[in-house]
């Protein structure tokens, strides 16, 4: 399994021929987009910054496209939708929208991509529904989803083997990543991408993995 982060909470996995992709940008966002061809397309919040399936519409790719809670299984993988809450870029008059964060089962692992989150705490039914979590994409950026300290701290109750911040490069709070890093304690790894197998995460308690876009 290959993870690559394309800016903003938008991430490319790829194993063999299947590639996934994670809340993409569409065009005309506040974020550059990228384009290459995706299998399945997961989507958080239905905001621009998040929803570009279009963009992932490329070569002989046309993705099939996951934006909510309820229980898939595409191509082998095996994924969970629950619903929670944000408040990242809302329309005048809203003091929150709906937000999917996404349990995903592939290559034996578990693969956790929390969206545009800003509540606290999951709930009752992510809890239950989300086992031993090997991966973690946590939103740090304050300004409609988890600040730096909130998200430290879930992330921690979640104990997975790796986390990796998100919502911090093109938007956010600009300190957002620095000010996550310094809460932990730590100043994290630094990669361009993150090539994982199962057997990689023998000892892996929390780390804190930066995938620079």
């Amino acid at each position: 399994m290959v993870i690559t982060h394309h800016g903003g909470q938008c991430f490319k996995v790829t194993f063999g021929d299947l590639t996934l992709a994670f809340d993409p940008v569409a065009k005309g966002a506040t974020l550059p987009s990228s384009r290459f061809g995706a299998d399945i397309v997961f989507v958080s919040r239905h905001h621009p910054d998040m929803n570009g399936v279009e963009e992932m519409t490329y070569g002989e790719k046309t993705p099939f496209v996951i934006s909510g809670p309820g229980e898939y299984e595409r191509q082998g993988v095996v994924a969970q939708g629950f619903f929670s809450h944000s408040a990242y870029g809302l329309a005048k008059g809203r003091t929150e929208a709906a937000n999917t964060v996404f349990a995903v089962h592939l290559e034996d692992m578990t693969l956790v991509h929390l969206g545009a989150l800003s509540d606290h705490e999951l709930s009752r039914e992510a809890r239950e529904g989300i086992d031993e979590i090997d991966v973690l994409f946590v939103p740090v950026g304050g300004s409609g989803v988890l600040s730096p300290s909130a998200a430290h701290e879930l992330a921690v109750s979640l104990e997975p083997k790796i986390i990796i911040p998100m919502h911090w490069n093109g938007m956010g709070d600009p300190a957002a990543l620095e000010s996550y890093l310094k809460g932990a304690g730590t100043d994290g790894e630094r990669v361009d991408k993150l090539t994982l197998k199962k057997k990689d995460l023998a000892g892996r308690d929390g780390s804190i993995l930066v995938i620079t876009p």
